[in-house]
């Protein structure tokens, strides 16, 4: 014990160096909160489904929280009800036994709603495709706005996914 005390002390504290700011995020997310206060008049509710997937698409959805990327400072915030949100979040490849409850919340969501399929697999069906146990993509059970590629998608990727799908919507 000793011993690793001693090289601890020695070669001290070792990790990686903190992340610069990304100039790239500061203009998306002033566009984002732009568009927010333009289409929703001030905050959107979006509500997360996973339809199946395997969480790598969940850890970064998380991050979006955290105070690099503070999401809720854009006006963008997490429910737990449908009926409380304004865009579903869809991951993963739809399984059979998701279908029914993956067309029940997009009905539960009022309208006007959005919809962006996230990952390979919400967007293609990934590595799982269609089978008896996976309905594939998101867009075979329910309609898509926008799909974010990759596996899984930086939070960047995911907060210009969700611009992408404001864009969209018009006031009305």
């Amino acid at each position: 014990m000793l011993k690793l005390l001693k090289q601890i002390a020695v070669v001290g504290i070792k990790s990686e160096a903190p992340p610069r700011p990304d100039p790239n995020l500061r203009v998306t997310g002033e566009r984002l909160k732009d568009e927010i206060l333009r289409v929703f008049g001030g905050s959107l509710a979006i509500r997360h489904v996973d339809a199946g997937s395997c969480n790598g698409c969940e850890l970064e959805i998380h991050m979006l929280n955290n105070a690099y990327y503070n999401l809720e400072g854009l006006g963008i915030k997490f429910v737990a009800s449908p009926r409380h949100a304004d865009m579903l979040l869809v991951t993963g490849p739809v399984s059979r036994n998701m279908e029914t409850a993956l067309k029940r919340t997009f009905v539960a969501v009022p309208d006007p709603k959005l919809v962006v399929a996230v990952g390979d697999c919400g967007c293609t069906g990934g590595v799982f495709g269609e089978s008896y146990a996976s309905c594939g993509r998101v867009a075979n059970v329910i309609p898509v706005d926008v799909a974010v590629p990759g596996c899984p998608p930086t939070p960047v990727a995911l907060m210009q996914g969700i611009l992408a799908a404001i864009a969209t919507k018009r006031p009305g």
